[in-house]
């Protein structure tokens, strides 16, 4: 009898909670304001915030939400928890791709790097597969991918890298000096630069009852 009183004492604080939850998540506007949420929220409901890039992800479920409004809300349901997503962003930017060998000047004199990067490109105009070089020359990860560093936004990669990759046509392979970094680039630009959506989401999960 005394379980049953205090979990009918409880029900109303238990209700006033979710909704007061609801109401918070419901006023945020802002990716600050998201971002704050997640991090009060991560390690109890696993809040996270993130971003869907219309060309990249795929999914069912960012199908769904890029079909949202900004401020729009997606409730999923499993057997154990329910999870929230809310768009708080939604926005049009120009993105770039292209291939790249990347030599580090760290580890390899300059010179050498110059006489690889003639054969490499004289091996590539002669036939050879960007990708298939890519992965036995580059000295950086990126070498299992085949070189290819997929879509990139503006703004997101080394000021000179960008600003050169802007400077070149489609199809064609150049190098890139970055000196002050000691990185140097075979770079082949893959795809013309184009507009792309992506969406700002919060995340926020809890357990069923």
């Amino acid at each position: 009898m005394k379980q049953l009183i205090f979990l009918l004492l409880c029900f109303p604080f238990f209700s006033f909670s979710q909704d007061a939850l609801e109401t918070e998540l419901d006023s945020i506007s802002s990716i600050e304001e998201a971002k704050t949420f997640a991090k009060t929220h991560k390690k109890t409901n696993k809040s996270k915030v993130f971003t869907f890039n219309k060309e990249k992800h795929k999914t069912r479920l960012a199908d769904e939400l890029f079909k949202l409004s900004k401020g729009g809300k997606k409730v999923v349901k499993g057997d154990y928890k329910k999870t929230y997503y809310k768009v708080i962003e939604k926005q049009k930017t120009l993105h770039y791709r292209v291939s790249y060998i990347f030599f580090d000047g760290d580890k390899m004199e300059l010179e050498e790097i110059n006489e690889k990067r003639d054969k490499i490109i004289s091996q590539y105009q002669q036939g050879y597969k960007f990708d298939k070089l890519a992965q036995l020359h580059s000295m950086d990860l990126n070498a299992k991918r085949g070189g290819d560093l997929g879509w990139f936004p503006e703004g997101q990669m080394h000021q000179m890298f960008e600003d050169t990759v802007k400077d070149h046509d489609t199809n064609e392979i150049f190098t890139l000096d970055i000196e002050d970094k000691n990185w140097y680039y075979i770079v082949l630009k893959t795809y013309d630069s184009k507009t792309i959506e992506e969406i700002t989401v919060l995340q926020y999960s809890e357990a069923l009852d």
